[in-house]
């Protein structure tokens, strides 16, 4: 059995909606779950094989992007860019879900294509996972021609995630079977929301959204183009329980912020999902969902521990993930991070709530550290120190 402590912890961001802050001094990790968490001589975090002092810092969930553009390995087609996934994870995401692999160069569109894409993209991350990051791959473009028997031939093959918004179809509302038929064959369906995004595709507006009754409205607040602000305010407060609505890096700042206002007043906020967006257009951004907790901590009226919350457990929920919350029995997947160097306040989630990005000094997927000191973010005021290595 491999163990792992984590001691001298100054504060959690636990990932849960409800419950966004503990004061725990330490965490015990057992083969790759989270065993433990409480005082130290409670959990015996000291007495593990491998030791890691956090030396006053905070520890929070792995945060999940729960919008990338992934294709094939460690690479982006879109930017031509090599070793992202690696550089995002240096950025503190330790898991991240496919918007689907439509930039695949001459990507299939028939039925059999559109299929054998998101089957190969699914098995290709089940088995490979740049620098450890977990990828849940293949989802499957909708498009005309998909029959209702594809969704459990699929499922039944480990494909679970379906995207509408690239589909060829004349009217977005046309793709409602589908949908239909993917939600009941277990699919998380997301649906790309606003202006157009890829030569071919359509605009996807509100009634839209209400009309097909997706889990997900991707990038609700533009990607890169947002929903006018009435037709926004109709989703938000007309939308099923079940949609949750997503705020990408890569959309409109201004909307975003609308996004939280309107989630707000309507009691949704636990339904709010944030991610990056990206490889796109917009480029390549390891630091994407970081920044946006820091933007919605600091200008939207959250707490950093609610911010957090929006990229990891509630993204942890609809993705039906044991991960994205520090509680036992949880993946083990975890940043430890500070106040940046030559900041003025004192703890990562005061620095957050300011907008200053934090610097990540440890990142472990399933209770294995992956990153020490992090290239991308600020240097931490305080650095997590190995005390013993397994």
């Amino acid at each position: 059995m491999s163990s792992l402590g984590i001691i001298n912890l100054g504060q959690i961001l636990t990932g849960d909606w409800g419950r966004p802050v503990a004061a725990d001094e330490s965490i015990r990790i057992e083969d790759g779950r989270i065993a433990a968490i409480g005082p130290t001589d409670a959990t015996g975090a000291e007495d593990c094989a491998a030791l890691l002092d956090a030396r006053g810092t905070t520890a929070a969930p792995g945060l999940i992007d729960s919008h990338v553009h992934v294709v094939f390995g460690d690479w982006t087609p879109r930017q031509n860019a090599i070793g992202w996934i690696e550089s995002y994870l240096h950025g503190g995401i330790t898991s991240m879900m496919s918007a689907s692999e439509v930039h695949l160069p001459g990507r299939p569109t028939d039925r059999a294509g559109v299929k054998a894409l998101a089957l190969t993209a699914q098995r290709a991350f089940a088995n490979h996972r740049p620098a450890g990051v977990k990828v849940h791959a293949g989802s499957l473009i909708l498009e005309p021609g998909l029959q209702v028997s594809d969704f459990a031939e699929l499922r039944a093959e480990g494909v679970w995630l379906a995207k509408m918004g690239f589909g060829a179809f004349a009217f977005n509302r046309d793709a409602e079977p589908l949908v239909r038929a993917a939600r009941a064959a277990g699919f998380v369906v997301m649906s790309h929301t606003g202006g157009v995004s890829i030569p071919g595709s359509s605009a996807v507006t509100a009634d839209d959204l209400l009309h097909l009754q997706v889990d997900i409205a991707g990038h609700v607040n533009g990607g890169t183009t947002a929903l006018p602000d009435a037709q926004l305010e109709r989703l938000i407060r007309e939308a099923p329980a079940h949609l949750r609505f997503q705020i990408s890096q890569a959309g409109n700042l201004r909307s975003a912020l609308r996004v939280i206002a309107l989630a707000r007043a309507a009691g949704r906020l636990e339904h709010v999902l944030l991610s990056s967006d990206t490889p796109t257009g917009t480029g390549v951004m390891p630091l994407g969902v970081l920044k946006t907790v820091a933007e919605m901590a600091s200008l939207a009226g959250l707490s950093a521990g609610q911010a957090w919350a929006m990229a990891t457990g509630n993204n942890a929920d609809v993705l039906r993930q044991n991960t994205g919350r520090i509680e036992v029995g949880r993946e083990a997947d975890l940043v430890l991070m500070d106040a940046p160097s030559g900041s003025a306040f004192a703890t990562a989630a005061d620095a957050l709530e300011h907008g200053d990005l934090p610097g990540i000094s440890a990142v472990l997927v399933d209770g294995h550290l992956r990153v020490t000191r992090s290239r991308n973010s600020p240097l931490a005021t305080r650095l997590a120190r190995v005390v013993r290595a397994a």
